[in-house]
């Protein structure tokens, strides 16, 4: 991993350990589908692919994330999707 990779990385990293765990809430997609979380996916997305390749698949787990979001909008679930500069509000 480059630097700027290695800096994302890690941002997403405390992410994960001191924020989300305090939120209350796990993304819309983790949710309705399961498997990593979107923060957990860009992140490996990220590791594996570098930020600029990563970034590509950012974008498309963000939209799944808002299409997982709208499918739960009819059932009683709640919250706001975890990661993203939009919050993606659900309800539980």
């Amino acid at each position: 991993m480059n630097r700027t990779a290695r800096a994302v990385d890690a941002a997403i990293g405390m992410y994960q350990r001191r924020i989300s765990p305090r939120k209350g809430w796990s993304c819309a997609h983790r949710v309705a589908h399961g498997g990593p979380s979107c923060s957990g996916a860009v992140r490996d997305a990220v590791r594996s692919r570098g930020v600029l390749g990563g970034a590509g698949f950012s974008v498309l787990q963000f939209l799944a994330c808002y299409r997982a979001a709208s499918m739960l909008m009819g059932t009683e679930v709640r919250g706001v999707c975890c990661c993203g500069p939009i919050p993606i509000p659900f309800r539980f």
